[in-house]
C-alpha cells in the first residue's frame, strides 16, 4: 500500500511520516509540492502506466498550485482521477473545505493532526479505493468479453450471396455493442433458399443472446422442415421452453421466414409479426407487400401460422428490414412505413443509398435502435419469365 504525502513544510511531512511507519505503512513517498507530486505520479498519455500509488495526503495551503487545483488538474486526468485524495488543512473554513471536496478530495483532515483520527479516515479511503479497483477491474472484464460476443454475433452473419440467378446481401447496424436484430440465409439446395430476419424484444446482452439461439434454432430447422409453417412453429416450440428466473419476464421475437425458389420463381413465407417485407417489381409494377400472418414467436403454443405465396420474376428486388430501419423517418412527417416503401422503391437496390438508410443517424432519433435490411435481387436466369 504506497501513500504519498505532499506538503510544502518538512515538520508536518516527518511528523505524519512517522504516524504512518508506526501504523504499519512503510511504502511512503514525499512532494513539497503539487510540482513535485505530479512529477512522481507520471507523465500522461494514452500509453502511460497507471501510477504507484494508492492514497494521497495533500496539503490545502502550498506556494504555487495549492491543494485544491491540484485536485482539479487530477480530475481531470484519467489516470489520476481515482486516486483517493484526504486534505491536510489548518484552515477551519467552511467553504474552503467544500471547495476542496468539491474539488475532488474525498476528505479532510485539520491541524494538528490527531493520529486515531487520520489513521481511522486513511482506512476507510482505502476501502473505498478497494472498492473501486474491484469495480474498474470487473468492468474492464466486462469489455472485454463484450467485444467478444460483438465479434462472435457478427461472424454468424452469413456472406452475400452472389449467383447468376441471384444476390442478397445484409446492412447491419448495431444500437450498442450487441444487437436484438438479425438476419440468417442458407441454401436448401440448389434451386431454394431460406432467408429470415429477426427482431427481438429489449437491446444489449439479453436480447443477443436470444438472437443468437435463434440462429442455432434456424441452422437446424431450415434444413429439417424447409416449409415456412413448420420452421417457424419449431422455433417457437424452442422459445417456449426457455426458462427464466424472473417469472414476469418472457422474452419473444419477431421473425419474417421465407423460402426462395429459384426454380419455381416463387417466395413463401410466414410472417410472424414482423414488419411487412416487400417485393419490388423490376417492370414498375405495383410492389407486393409481405404482410403479418402470424403472432410473434414465444407468447403462444401451440402457434397458429398461416404460409403465403408470391411470385417472383427476373428483375424483381426482395427488401426485408426490421423496425429499427423506420427511425429514419420522423412520425410527425407522415407514415414512417410508407416513406421507407418510398425510399426502397427510389433506390433500385442502390447499395449506397440503402447504406445510407440503415447507417446514418435520423435527427428524430432519441436512442438509437438496432438496424437490419436485406435485399435480394432476382437476375436473369431464375425464376417466372427469366
Amino acid at each position: 500500500m504506497r501513500i504519498l504525502i505532499v506538503d510544502d513544510n518538512p515538520m508536518n511531512v516527518m511528523v505524519v511520516r512517522e504516524m504512518l511507519k508506526k501504523a504499519g505503512y512503510t511504502q511512503i513517498d514525499t512532494a513539497s509540492s503539487a510540482d513535485d507530486m505530479f512529477r512522481l505520479l507520471g507523465p500522461e498519455g494514452p500509453k502511460a502506466p497507471a501510477p504507484d500509488c494508492d492514497l494521497i495526503l495533500l496539503d490545502m495551503m502550498m506556494p504555487g498550485i495549492d491543494g485544491i487545483e491540484a485536485c482539479k488538474a487530477m480530475q481531470r486526468s484519467e489516470r489520476l482521477r481515482d486516486i483517493p485524495v484526504i486534505m491536510v488543512t489548518a484552515v477551519g473554513d467552511s467553504k474552503k473545505l467544500a471547495e476542496a471536496l468539491d474539488a475532488g478530495a474525498g476528505d479532510f483532515v485539520t491541524k494538528p493532526i490527531n493520529r486515531i483520527e487520520l489513521l481511522a479516515r486513511i482506512r476507510a479511503a482505502l476501502r473505498l479505493k478497494a472498492e473501486k479497483d474491484w469495480h474498474k477491474e470487473r468492468d474492464r472484464r466486462l469489455r472485454e468479453e463484450l467485444e467478444l460476443a460483438r465479434q462472435v454475433q457478427a461472424s454468424a452473419l452469413p456472406a452475400p450471396v452472389d449467383e447468376p440467378r441471384l444476390s442478397i446481401r445484409g446492412l447491419y447496424r448495431p444500437a450498442d455493442s450487441l444487437a436484438g436484430d438479425l438476419y440468417a440465409w442458407q441454401a436448401i439446395d440448389r434451386h431454394r433458399y431460406g432467408i429470415a430476419v429477426i427482431d427481438a424484444m429489449g437491446h444489449g446482452i439479453s436480447s443477443s443472446l436470444v438472437c443468437m439461439f435463434v440462429a442455432s434454432a434456424l441452422r437446424d430447422a431450415i434444413p429439417a422442415w424447409v416449409d415456412p409453417v413448420p420452421v417457424v412453429r419449431e422455433l417457437n416450440r424452442k422459445t417456449m421452453q426457455l426458462q427464466f428466473s424472473n417469472p414476469l419476464v418472457h422474452y419473444y421475437f419477431t421473425c419474417l421466414y421465407l423460402v426462395l425458389d429459384l426454380k419455381r420463381g416463387t417466395i413463401e413465407y410466414v410472417n410472424a409479426g414482423h414488419p411487412p417485407g416487400l417485393l419490388a417489381r423490376g417492370d414498375g409494377s405495383p410492389p407486393e407487400r409481405l404482410e403479418r400472418t402470424a403472432a410473434a414467436i414465444g407468447l403462444f403454443e401451440p402457434m397458429a401460422a398461416k404460409k403465403r405465396v408470391l411470385n417472383f420474376r427476373a428483375g424483381d428486388r426482395l427488401y426485408l428490414y426490421t423496425d429499427g430501419v423506420w427511425d429514419a423517418f420522423p412520425s410527425d412527417e407522415g407514415n414512417p412505413a410508407e416513406r421507407l416503401e418510398e425510399r426502397l422503391l427510389a433506390s433500385r437496390g442502390d447499395l449506397s443509398e440503402l447504406e445510407r438508410l440503415v447507417f446514418e443517424p435520423a435527427e428524430n432519433e432519441k436512442r438509437q435502435d438496432d438496424r437490419c435490411l436485406v435485399v435480394a435481387e432476382f437476375r436473369r436466369g431464375g425464376g417466372d419469365g427469366a
